[in-house]
Parts: structure tokens; sequence; C-alpha cells
């Protein structure tokens, strides 16, 4: 495919995470775009990412663009803050004129937003934090805020367990907020799309805290995005029925269907379940 070629308004937008996290992207684009059909890979033949060399989670996020826009979107999502913060770059400059997006200015703008102090913790995977992507994007946008970035490796495993409210939810969450709120953080930016799941878990233990999940921002920035660019897909006149997705899985098919049922309901009526496979380094869409 020649990615040059303006894609139409009825594409789907492409939106990539290593594992479920990046649901809680889909959820807010399935609130924020209605209209948009979506195709959704869970790269969890690779999952977690946090804990991998940089350049090798760029090499997979690279792969997963490309065949992506091979498939026909219109514009991609990297639901992956690790992702965003090695290869967001990468892709853009090979495709510039397909809408990309990252989540990590989302949400650096919704923290800075929000904050009343000036210091902002960001919870993320051990690789985004190595990046120091979160605190380059904060200090650009204001030079003096404090950011305090805490590594929180239990997370991710966590969540895809569905082990979100369970003992060892509420101590790993105990231990990672710690640094946070020894520094006196007032606002606390999710770092990965995983932990919007354990918001619960976080609130309880941290009720003076306001978390930013980027996600709806990152919404938000798409939408203005596609309507800028009259990528918006139209509303479909006297049909009510939703857009049809596709979801996808680098790892077990049948174990994600079932985990779907409890991070995306509505999955098993309004998308189609399909495998996908890494072949010679190669993505494959099923």
């Amino acid at each position: 495919m020649n990615h040059r070629v303006r894609p139409e308004a009825a594409a789907p937008i492409g939106v990539f995470d290593s594992g479920l996290g990046g649901l809680t992207v889909v959820r807010r684009l399935q609130e924020v775009l209605p209209h948009e059909r979506i195709v959704y890979l869970a790269d969890q033949a690779h999952v977690p990412y946090g804990g991998r060399e940089l350049s090798e989670v760029c090499g997979f996020a690279c792969g997963i663009s490309a065949a992506l826009l091979d498939y026909g979107c219109k514009a991609i999502v990297m639901a992956c803050n690790i992702s965003s913060a090695t290869a967001l770059p990468v892709v853009q400059s090979e495709h510039s004129g397909v809408p990309l997006l990252g989540v990590i200015l989302p949400g650096a703008q919704a923290a800075i937003a929000q904050t009343r102090n000036g210091r902002i913790g960001v919870l993320a995977t051990a690789g985004t934090v190595k990046s120091g992507a979160y605190t380059r994007a904060l200090h650009r946008l204001d030079p003096e805020t404090q950011v305090t970035e805490v590594a929180c490796p239990a997370f991710v495993p966590l969540v895809e367990a569905g082990e979100l409210d369970t003992p060892a939810a509420f101590a790993a969450a105990r231990d990672y907020l710690a640094p946070l709120q020894t520094a006196g953080a007032d606002t606390a930016i999710l770092g990965c799309t995983h932990y919007p799941f354990l918001l619960p878990t976080l609130r309880a233990l941290a009720p003076e805290l306001r978390f930013v999940d980027p996600a709806e921002q990152t919404a938000c920035a798409l939408a203005e995005r596609l309507s800028q660019a009259r990528l918006l897909a139209p509303a479909t006149i006297g049909n009510d029925s939703p857009p049809r997705h596709r979801l996808a899985t680098t790892g077990d098919a049948i174990a994600f269907a079932a985990q779907l049922r409890r991070f995306l309901p509505d999955a098993a009526q309004t998308a189609d379940i399909v495998p996908a496979r890494w072949r010679s380094g190669t993505l494959h869409l099923g």
C-alpha cells in the first residue's frame, strides 16, 4: 500500500498496545468517536513491553504500525506509553501524511492543567521511566514542574491476570505510591494504559491525588486531528447499529476473547476477534 495516498474517511482507526491496556483508549475512542471503526492489536506474544530494551520495543511498534497502515487504517494511536516514547517519532517521519498519536503528550498536557502545586508523579513501566519521556514532555510544557517517576513492574501482569483489587494489587500499589506521596505530588499520571483498570485501588490508597488517564485526552486529540483532516467517519443515516470493530492478538485468541469479556463487555456483539502472527519479524493481521 502507498501510504502517501490520502486515506478515506470510512477507513478504520488503528490502535495497539502490548496487551489489554490499550482497551482503555478504545473505550474512550468509542465514547468520543462513536461512528468510527477500530482495528485493535494486542501484542500479547511480547507482553509486557516495560522490561524490554527500548530498541526492541521500537521495532515491535514500527512493525505493528506498518501492518495497520497496510490493512488500510486512516490513523494510528499508539495506546502504549513506551511505544509512544520510542517509536512515535520514527513512524511519524516515515508516514508524515497520516494522523499518528501517542499517549504521552496528551497525558502531560492534562496533568499540567490539573496540578495546583507543580508536583506531578508518573506511574509507568520500567522502560517508560528509563526513557524519561514524561519528564521531558512535562518540562517542555512547564520547566518549573517537579516530576517524580516510579517504575511499576507488577502492575501489567496484575491487570492481564484480572487481579485488580486483590491483596497483591494493594501491596504493589502501596509501594509504588509511596515515593509520590513523599514528594508531595498532587497529581499522578497513569503512564501505562493498563493502569486505569487499577484506579479504584489507587484512589483508595491515595485519595489526595488527582489521577490523570491519558486515554481521554488522546481520544479528544485524535477527534480534532481527524476533523482537521476531514477524515471523520460519516454518521449512517437511519442506522443506529454500532460500527463493527476488529480486535486481534498475537497471543492466544481464545484466552484473549475471555479477557475481553472483563474489559470490553460488549466486544462479542460489536467486534470480530481474530488471531495475528509475527512471521520473520513481520506482523500479519488476521
